[in-house]
């Protein structure tokens, strides 16, 4: 008998793809924070250090650009991973 606890066994490649499936599913919720940030931005009638509405603009374009970009290479990796275990024969 082995000294070892009863662990159950993950590959490695099981188990990147899990976490990777996790990261997936948090892009929308980081895009929702990126997104409300403008909303905590001071507004002109409160005086110093307002935003220009252009700023914001294209602020929220970045953001949505990273986001695209993010959700492009996470659809890149996933059909990597999914061609690794087809390679190995599942």
């Amino acid at each position: 008998m082995s000294d070892r606890p009863n662990i159950p066994f993950l590959e490695r490649q099981s188990y990147r793809r899990r976490r990777l499936i996790d990261t997936i599913r948090m892009v929308p919720v980081v895009g929702a924070v990126l997104w409300s940030v403008p909303l905590l931005w001071p507004t002109p009638e409160e005086g110093a250090g307002s935003v220009a509405t252009s700023d914001a603009i294209i602020y929220i374009f970045l953001v949505w650009l990273g986001l695209v970009v993010f959700g492009g290479w996470f659809a890149f990796m996933m059909k990597r991973s999914d061609a690794q275990e087809e390679g190995r024969g599942r």
